[in-house]
């Protein structure tokens, strides 16, 4: 299926965006009036793009019914500070009630039943609740267009960071990521929740280069069992493993002697196996049960 953006309507639009570009995480601004009067509203287009300076960008969009502007951008561009409170899974409810299109001059942190915080640096309080919150100035406010859906862009330099010491690791020097369930916006009325039960690891490559997928065995490159996934994994390595003798493996030496007269099916016993581990983070583990092919 395909189709041309700029034929659907607004809304519609707006949905197979959403759906298909997620998760998005939340950015749950707080910002004051030039008359002091507090708004309080959350915005998943928002993300991390830069740490030197620290620059944050979230999106007020122009609403897609009547082209109307929402309050925190009327607020940031009067007075250019927000408080972005990183929202968890234990405020996303109150979250999601703070969105309502309450009248100006309303103060969701009462609605929503969240508390204020003094910030330090700027004048918008903070949400208690959140877990993280960051202090920032605006620095530009850049419109992407005057029609309803048309995105504005807050960049804004975050001053002064607040973490609740409940996050951290055991040695308080980072942010424990088990500890922080994060919450991410989807389409439509979904929402994913992040933790423990979901958190995987990927390897990076730092400074040494990763062989590449081009570089692996052709019988690896062109297995029917292991994934685009697992093929990454083991050209993630530096320099091509060889045979250690010393690994001994009890599983891989039954594959060996019980298909030793077969060796498709050899093959196929010993894909599955360095599928097991590979799925399991144990590449060089997975790289000797593969390279027992050649032996």
């Amino acid at each position: 299926m395909q189709f041309n953006l700029n034929e659907l309507p607004i809304i519609q639009r707006m949905a197979w965006l959403q759906h298909a570009i997620a998760p998005r995480p939340i950015c749950f601004a707080s910002t004051i009036d030039k008359e002091g009067n507090v708004n309080l509203s959350p915005f998943s287009f928002f993300n991390l793009f830069s740490s030197n300076p620290p620059i944050v960008i979230f999106s007020p969009a122009r609403k897609g019914r009547d082209n109307t502007t929402k309050h925190t951008l009327e607020n940031v561009l009067d007075f250019p500070e927000v408080v972005i409170n990183i929202c968890d899974y234990n405020m996303v409810q109150q979250v999601s009630l703070a969105s309502c299109e309450f009248p100006k001059g309303v103060d969701e942190f009462t609605k929503a039943g969240f508390t204020k915080e003094s910030s330090l640096l700027v004048k918008p309080p903070r949400v208690k609740e959140s877990p993280v919150q960051l202090e920032c100035k605006v620095l530009e406010v850049k419109p992407l267009g005057t029609e309803g859906g048309a995105g504005n862009l807050v960049i804004a330099e975050v001053l002064l960071m607040h973490v609740n010491d409940a996050i951290l690791n055991e040695d308080n020097t980072m942010i424990d990521q088990t500890k922080l369930h994060h919450v991410a916006r989807l389409g439509g009325d979904w929402y994913c929740k992040v933790d423990s039960s979901n958190l995987f690891r990927v390897e990076k490559p730092n400074l040494k280069l990763g062989i590449g997928v081009d570089a692996l065995p052709v019988s690896i490159r062109n297995s029917n069992i292991l994934t685009g996934n697992h093929l990454g994994q083991l050209g993630n390595v530096h320099e091509l493993p060889f045979v250690d003798p010393a690994f001994n493996d009890d599983r891989l030496k039954n594959i060996i002697q019980y298909y030793s007269i077969n060796p498709d099916d050899m093959e196929k016993e010993l894909h599955l196996y360095a599928e097991e581990l590979l799925d399991a983070g144990k590449v060089s583990e997975a790289w000797q049960v593969l390279l027992a092919l050649n032996q």
